[in-house]
């Protein structure tokens, strides 16, 4: 299985980022913009996983020392990419939720995870291969507190992107 583990959001959010997702596909010639089902806040990618490594993201998962996040949505921005950006939705880097997700990944690593290296951004993915004149900008910002994390599975079906939590934890 393809797994990641995330924060997924309420209606009321996803509501408000479908909103910066409309209107960036409005300014945009083309692009593969997000489905409101697939909007979350990605941790860890783990990538294919068998049931012994599903086991130890479930168990570093609840090990770890979980304050719920307060999540702050403050602007749009992307990666540069060639055959088209990938357009986000930009997260504060609240001391909660980076310390959440360090905790996670050094659990994950000491497991025997292969993590990406790079600095943690946190972002919510609105577009990718997206072709527009717009730059980036700031936004009034908008948020919840999460209270639990999920272990997402990702997979084709019917030939769409679904993801499906597989587990959740509250802390």
């Amino acid at each position: 299985m393809r797994l990641f583990i995330a924060l997924n959001f309420t209606d009321e959010i996803k509501s408000r980022l479908l909103s910066l997702r409309e209107n960036l596909r409005a300014q945009s010639q083309r692009g593969n913009f997000s489905l409101p089902e697939n909007l979350h806040l990605t941790l860890a990618f783990l990538g294919e996983c068998d049931a012994r490594q599903t086991a130890a993201a479930k168990q570093a998962m609840t090990a770890v020392a979980f304050t719920p996040p307060e999540i702050t949505i403050d602007r749009v921005g992307r990666f540069r990419r060639d055959g088209g950006d990938i357009w986000w939705a930009g997260v504060s880097e609240a001391p909660a939720l980076m310390a959440l997700q360090r905790d996670l990944t050094e659990r994950l690593r000491a497991a025997g995870f292969a993590l990406e290296q790079r600095r943690y951004s946190p972002h919510i993915p609105l577009g990718r291969e997206v072709f527009t004149d717009a730059a980036p900008w700031a936004i009034e910002p908008f948020g919840e507190t999460v209270s639990r994390v999920e272990l997402m599975k990702s997979e084709r079906m019917q030939g769409r992107l679904t993801y499906t939590a597989i587990f959740a934890w509250e802390g």
